[in-house]
């Protein structure tokens, strides 16, 4: 049986916003009964605005209300810690947005204060809880792919809404930071969260904004058992937000688009110009609607997963030791953008397996020969390429098929 929650919001921006709506929506018996925001004007508008009953301007007082039993930190990635921190004292159970820190000696010392006391813990990527994501894990959980070889993921758009993202010190990067800790993640869910992460490779620049963080970044990091994971961002894309995926398998291939274009198009003039999507540019011409963003970002099924795993006393899918593992990741890609060359990945506590076997899939034999592949040509014939296993030779033979 389902229990209900009384939540601490820390922060009122764009994120505490689809948080307060998604724990509000769907008849939910969780609801946030404490607001903090940094500016009273915000915590006192941002309480009226969604029947929020207490808010404050003063952090330990709102996440030591004596009646709230969550704390969920959607504050600046510099904050984290010191929340962080706070809840454990008062030994409330956390749920802390993305990144988990500006980098992975943060996210380390969050982790083990965590552990430490024992509260439940959660992090809220909610990229791997979108419907199609979860449709698609679950596809390659039966096997429908094979072995995972390749994930490439994509996350653009004009910048983020908030001053502090646009300060490195505070955020601590750009980018890649920003969104690729989205990516890394979904990679790392296709892949395997147990297969381990050994090296990156990373470029970034600042190519449009007049800002010391990186506005663009591609990076790859390179698995245990050969699989790539792969991400593209980019602070400077004209036309909206777009999120996509693609993952390969020895088997199959799958094809994600979560947002820039979901099957909703509509054209106006611009007459009674209204809120269209996250990051959307304009409010004529062809426009690119979503239908409810709260579930396709994966908020919904995020915080399902979260408040029934905290009752039923398992972990969730996403804990705050994956956002150690990404932000462990995301420091060799900034090391390799500085080195220009493969870095590795300095995880010091891993938790998932210690040896794996590279990625192999034998597509059998024929007449004693190693099969590449068979291929049926436009002539209705079959072709194979094969290779000697003694020789090493490779010939290809056609037959009828």
């Amino acid at each position: 049986m389902s229990t209900s929650h009384n939540i601490t919001l820390l922060g009122t921006g764009l994120i505490g916003m689809f948080y307060t709506q998604t724990l509000h929506g769907e008849r939910r018996k969780d609801r946030v009964h404490t607001v903090y925001s940094r500016t009273k004007e915000h915590a006192r508008d941002f309480a009226g605005e969604h029947g929020i009953p207490r808010w404050t301007t003063n952090m330990q007082e709102a996440i030591g209300d004596p009646e709230t039993d969550v704390v969920v930190v959607g504050l600046p990635n510099h904050l984290h810690e010191q929340a962080v921190t706070l809840a454990v004292k008062a030994n409330k159970a956390i749920l802390c947005t993305k990144p988990l820190a500006r980098n992975a000696k943060e996210a380390a010392a969050i982790l083990q204060a965590v552990e430490k006391a024992g509260v439940f813990q959660g992090y809220l990527e909610d990229l791997v809880y979108t419907p199609k994501t979860l449709k698609s894990l679950h596809s390659v959980g039966t096997g429908a792919l094979g072995q995972v070889m390749w994930v490439r993921s994509r996350e653009t758009h004009g910048g983020p809404h908030s001053d502090w993202f646009w300060d490195v010190e505070k955020a601590g990067g750009g980018a890649i930071v920003d969104m690729g800790c989205h990516c890394i993640e979904i990679a790392r869910n296709f892949i395997g969260k147990d297969i381990r992460p050994v090296e990156a490779m990373c470029w970034a620049d600042t190519l449009v904004h007049p800002i010391d963080a990186e506005d663009h970044g591609i990076g790859m990091v390179r698995y245990e058992n050969g699989a790539i994971g792969q991400f593209e961002v980019s602070w400077g894309f004209r036309g909206g937000m777009d999120l996509r995926d693609e993952v390969s398998g020895t088997e199959g291939t799958i094809w994600l688009n979560h947002f820039l274009r979901t099957g909703y198009e509509m054209f106006t003039s611009g007459e009674g110009g209204s809120y269209v999507a996250e990051k959307a540019e304009s409010e004529s011409g062809w426009l690119f609607p979503v239908g409810d963003e709260a579930a396709a970002l994966g908020y919904k099924d995020m915080f399902t997963d979260m408040f029934e795993a905290m009752d039923t006393g398992r972990e969730p899918r996403e804990t705050l030791y994956d956002g150690y593992v990404v932000n462990a990741i995301m420091d060799a890609c900034y090391r390799s953008v500085e080195s220009k060359q493969w870095e590795p990945i300095e995880i010091t506590d891993w938790r998932g397996k210690d040896r794996v076997e590279k990625i192999s899939a034998g597509r059998g034999e024929y007449q004693g020969k190693v099969l590449v592949k068979r291929e049926r040509m436009p002539d209705g014939k079959v072709k194979l390429i094969l290779k000697d296993p003694e020789t090493g030779e490779v010939s290809q033979e056609i037959s009828e098929g």
